[in-house]
């Protein structure tokens, strides 16, 4: 479930080349992914597991809201995080 984010805040997740999921916010989900992928200002756990791909982006009112929503993203299992990607069930 990706869809396109133009502006304001979203909530993003991206799949590591490892099979790990890391989500994270951003008011860029494309230049974030670049990052993640090629640069210093990827997060630390994701440049040891390179590549990785965008699988879920979801927009946030705010910032507040984001780190609210990305929390809970976190907090989910692998199997949750999985279903959700695939649209088998509303999390959180």
């Amino acid at each position: 479930m990706t869809t396109s984010i133009t502006a304001g805040w979203c909530v993003y997740m991206v799949r590591c080349a490892d099979g790990t999921f890391y989500t994270g916010i951003t008011t860029d989900p494309a230049r974030r992914l670049l990052e993640h992928n090629g640069t210093a200002r990827g997060a630390r756990y994701t440049r040891a597991r390179r590549p990785v791909q965008m699988v879920y982006q979801e927009p946030a009112p705010s910032r507040s809201a984001a780190g609210q929503r990305e929390w809970q993203l976190r907090r989910l299992s692998k199997k949750q995080k999985e279903a959700l990607l695939h649209g088998d069930a509303q999390q959180g």
